[in-house]
C-alpha cells in the first residue's frame, strides 16, 4: 500500500479591482490630508478617562486640533466636552458616538472655530434625525407617527438650514452670476459671460 502525501491547495493573495484599488488610494490621500480623530474612554481605579487615540500624545492632541479647526487646547477642551455630552446616552461617554461626530466634524474640514461649532451641530442634527426616522418606522399609533413625523421633518429642515449657513460663511460674500441665455430688444445692450459681485457694493468685471 502506497502512501500519498495530501495536497495542500494554494491560495492565491486577492488582486483588488481597478475601482477597488482606486477607492483604497482616495482613501489613503484623505486620511493623508486629514488624518483621523479619535477619542478613546479607558477606565482605571480612578474612574473613566478620554484621551486621544493615538500612540503618542501630543500628536493626537494636534491631530485633534486640527481636525476642529483650531490652534486652541481650550477651543479643543470646550467643543469636545459638548461633543461627547451630545452623543452619549447616560453616564457614560459613548466612544463610537463621539468618534462619529468627530468623524463629521474632519469630513467637513473645518477653517476655523465657527465651522468647528457649526459641524458638531449638524452632527447633533443628524444624529437626532435619524433617531425620529427609527421610531417613525417603529410607531404603534397615529399620534406616535404624528409626532415623530413633525420632529423628523424640523430636523431634516433644520440640516438643510445649517449646510446653507456653512456655504454662505465659506463664500466670503461673493457672487457669481452666470448668464445663459441673453433675450435683448431692440437698441438694448447684452452682458455676456460672468457677473461677479460682492457684498460690499463694489462693481464687478463685465464681459470677459
Amino acid at each position: 500500500m502506497t502512501n500519498k502525501t495530501p495536497r495542500t491547495a494554494v491560495t492565491q493573495p486577492y488582486k483588488p479591482t481597478p475601482a477597488e484599488t482606486a477607492a483604497m488610494n482616495r482613501y489613503s490621500e484623505r486620511t493623508a490630508r486629514r488624518p483621523p480623530a479619535r477619542i478613546k474612554r479607558s477606565k482605571g481605579e480612578s474612574g473613566a478617562a478620554v484621551r486621544p487615540d493615538h500612540p503618542d500624545l501630543a500628536t493626537g492632541l494636534f491631530t485633534l486640533m486640527g481636525a476642529l479647526g483650531t490652534a486652541s487646547p481650550e477651543f479643543m477642551q470646550g467643543l469636545l466636552k459638548q461633543v461627547m455630552n451630545a452623543a452619549s446616552q447616560g453616564q457614560e461617554v459613548s466612544e463610537a458616538d463621539t468618534n462619529f461626530v468627530l468623524s463629521v466634524i474632519n469630513g467637513i474640514e473645518p477653517r476655523d472655530e465657527v465651522e468647528a461649532m457649526l459641524g458638531a451641530q449638524m452632527a447633533a442634527v443628524h444624529m437626532a434625525s435619524m433617531t425620529f426616522a427609527r421610531r417613525l418606522a417603529h410607531v404603534g399609533n397615529l399620534p406616535q407617527q404624528e409626532s415623530a413625523e413633525r420632529a423628523f421633518n424640523k430636523l431634516a429642515r433644520t440640516f438643510t438650514t445649517q449646510m446653507e449657513a456653512l456655504k454662505r460663511y465659506r463664500s466670503t460674500g461673493q457672487q457669481v452670476v452666470r448668464v445663459e441665455r441673453v433675450c435683448v430688444e431692440a437698441g438694448g445692450q447684452a452682458i455676456v459671460g460672468s457677473v461677479s459681485t460682492s457684498s460690499g457694493g463694489g462693481g464687478g468685471d463685465h464681459g470677459k
